[in-house]
């Protein structure tokens, strides 16, 4: 039970990093917890029990439901992370709820999984550690990439894809970025900025995603896209599950068309345990965990108590990029 007198931030996952729960504590909060991936039943039945006046978002949905059973205490939902797709924003708009996010907090450790990802695949290095451990030994026979030289085509140059340009540049690939949210002009740090999506695909043997879900870019990625990658590119995804139609995925790696997929994120989560994706030969699949660095998931999670606290106290959040909708800074009209 929420202790007497204290309003509640409920966490809609089984924990919260300490650092976090101390922030919300000593600003007077409860911070109960759900368990992880909560369904729509125990997130109400959470809410019953501790009338929340936030939800601070790790798993899960927030829909129009659950903003409902939580009226009217709750005032905001702040997003541990960049990612907004789990939280119905127009149903928050309607109903005046302030929705933040931890922008930015997470890109060091996200852009360094997704270079983790494209230097393995680049070497093979699945299949090479697979034929070491069945007794084989490769030394004449396999051949695997070049990195320097290599063209990385990156869709999203935020605050992920550009770290993901530093660091590629400074492997000496080729990169190219797609971006039409930033403003125009040359980039704001290494690459040559492409008019179009077309104009990316073409160019990317290695392509990295690093761009939000919403519903322009929901099954971006697909059949007719993967075909105009050069044949046996790979691709990196640790953006947003449902950007990549994984079907169509399949298909190229089958064909040949996509030689290595590096998956960190998928339609549905957590992943079905018979999905091929889970053990098709040519994908390196992680299972969402590509923020899940120490400084990455307190960044994180302190990022969105301190956007709790601000908010609730009638101020912007400090944190760059953090404010979604505004719609329920009531204290500080």
């Amino acid at each position: 039970m929420t202790p007497i007198g204290k309003p509640a931030v409920l966490v809609t996952a089984a924990k919260l990093a300490p650092e976090a729960v101390a922030i919300l504590e000593q600003a007077g909060y409860a911070v109960p917890c759900t368990s992880a991936y909560p369904s729509e039943a125990e997130l109400l039945a959470a809410i019953a029990e501790h009338r929340p006046i936030a939800l601070l978002h790790r798993q899960g949905i927030i829909n129009g439901t659950v903003m409902d059973a939580a009226a009217p205490a709750l005032r905001v939902i702040a997003r541990h992370g960049a990612g907004v797709d789990g939280i119905d924003l127009p149903a928050a708009k309607a109903r005046g709820l302030t929705v933040t996010r931890a922008a930015g907090a997470n890109s060091r450790s996200v852009a360094e999984h997704a270079m983790a990802l494209m230097l393995s695949l680049l070497k093979d290095l699945p299949s090479v550690v697979e034929g070491m451990r069945g007794g084989v030994w490769e030394k004449t026979s396999r051949m695997t990439r070049d990195v320097e030289g290599t063209s990385l085509g990156i869709l999203g140059y935020g605050a992920i894809g550009s770290k993901v340009a530093r660091l590629a540049d400074a492997f000496g690939m080729r990169v190219f970025a797609f971006d039409p949210l930033i403003a125009p002009g040359a980039l704001p740090g290494p690459g040559e900025r492409v008019a179009d999506l077309h104009g990316l695909l073409v160019r990317a043997e290695v392509l990295s995603l690093h761009c939000p879900l919403d519903a322009t870019t929901r099954g971006m990625i697909g059949a007719t896209e993967l075909a105009l990658l050069p044949r046996g590119a790979i691709l990196v995804h640790t953006a947003r599950g449902g950007i990549v139609d994984e079907a169509a995925l399949l298909a190229a790696l089958d064909s040949g068309q996509v030689s290595w997929a590096g998956v960190d994120v998928f339609a549905k989560e957590p992943l079905d345990a018979e999905s091929p994706l889970r053990r098709h030969p040519r994908v390196l699949p992680t299972p969402h965990l590509a923020a899940n660095t120490p400084r990455g998931a307190v960044g994180m999670s302190t990022g969105a108590a301190e956007s709790i606290v601000a908010v609730l106290a009638g101020r912007l959040p400090a944190l760059e990029g953090a404010i979604v909708v505004p719609g329920g800074l009531r204290a500080a009209a």
